[in-house]
């Protein structure tokens, strides 16, 4: 069940705003966090996952999916791979069903299935300031951006990976949870602003980037909702389940309905919104959020994302949730 995730004026305070804008900013993230290990635990993720683990090597930290037969998307998430241990970071609410594929997929003598979000607390950091601070915060840092690594600083168990570009968060730092408030405390000290979960899903909806539950829902193909366009599938790697529809899509067809911004004239209407073009059903309103401008004294506009029909392209004006709206590219380029 899809609807609308929304961020009214409350949501992210100017304060976090600025810092996201030119500073950093962390906030934990609501995640479940699932293991493979074992000496086919590699093997294993590379038969299940949209993207290459094998060819970027040891120390990887790749975005992916896990899909049904027909191609659909079950569950997305970032998969760090370290020796003979793959650590995959899903959505909360995706936990129980990438355990059912990891259960009925993987048999225990190739790799052991493991969960390990109540064990740890899982930290994402966003900002163009995110480096230079966490550096200056002691955090162990990955030397390029899709790598992961693990060490000990002053007793405590480190796993630091570092997205790639795209991604609406520069670091991802995992802590057992009772260290969780000492690594807090840290980051802080370093000048990180703490911000609640709703900073993430901000960072989110300005990089375009699908969630499940809003833009996701069980019908949904990778390439709908830019999972290829943000390096979240590969084309030339093995098989994969799902496989057979992704890459026909990819080299003989197209998708029906692809994911692009909103900028709306006036505040959305709230609930479940419908986009009307040329008075016809084109598609829906996923994600929306008010974007302040910081430069004027109450100023700025509401923002959003939908799943529309292909035909609809960055431009055009359409009718979503009760207002007209100017369709865009993503990410969504902030003055």
């Amino acid at each position: 069940m899809t609807g609308v995730a929304r961020l009214g004026p409350d949501a992210v305070t100017p304060v976090v705003l600025t810092a996201l804008q030119t500073g950093a900013v962390f906030a934990r993230a609501d995640v479940a966090v699932l293991t493979l290990t074992g000496p086919g635990a590699v093997a294993s993720m590379q038969g299940l996952l949209t993207n290459d683990v094998e060819k970027p090597g040891d120390a990887a930290f790749i975005y992916g999916a896990l899909l049904t037969p027909k191609g659909m998307i079950v569950v997305d998430g970032w998969a760090a791979r370290q020796g003979a241990r793959i650590t995959f970071t899903i959505p909360a609410e995706g936990q129980e069903p990438a355990l059912t594929i990891f259960t009925r997929s993987i048999p225990p003598r190739l790799a052991r299935t493991g969960n390990v979000t109540t064990d740890v607390v899982v930290f994402r950091l966003a900002g163009p300031q995110v480096l230079p601070k966490a550096a200056a915060a002691g955090i162990p840092l990955p030397p390029s951006a899709g790598r992961v690594i693990s060490s000990t600083v002053q007793a405590v168990e480190w796993e630091v990976a570092r997205a790639s570009d795209p991604a609406p968060f520069v670091l991802q730092v995992t802590v057992p949870a009772h260290s969780a408030g000492a690594v807090a405390e840290r980051l802080t000290a370093a000048g990180v602003l703490e911000a609640g979960s709703g900073a993430l899903d901000y960072a989110r909806i300005l990089a375009g980037w699908p969630r499940i539950g809003a833009e996701v829902d069980d019908k949904t193909i990778p390439q709908e909702v830019r999972l290829d366009e943000l390096g979240g599938v590969s084309f030339t790697k093995g098989c994969y389940t799902g496989q057979e529809t992704v890459s026909r899509l990819h080299f003989r067809g197209h998708v029906n309905r692809h994911l692009r911004g909103l900028l709306f004239d006036g505040e959305p209407a709230a609930g479940a919104g419908s986009v009307l073009y040329q008075d016809r059903d084109a598609g829906r309103v996923t994600s929306v959020i008010w974007m302040p401008d910081l430069r004027i004294p109450d100023g700025g506009r509401w923002i959003g994302l939908a799943m529309v029909r292909r035909e609809v392209d960055a431009g055009m004006v359409v009718r979503a949730a009760g207002r007209d709206a100017r369709v865009v590219g993503l990410p969504f380029v902030l003055p």
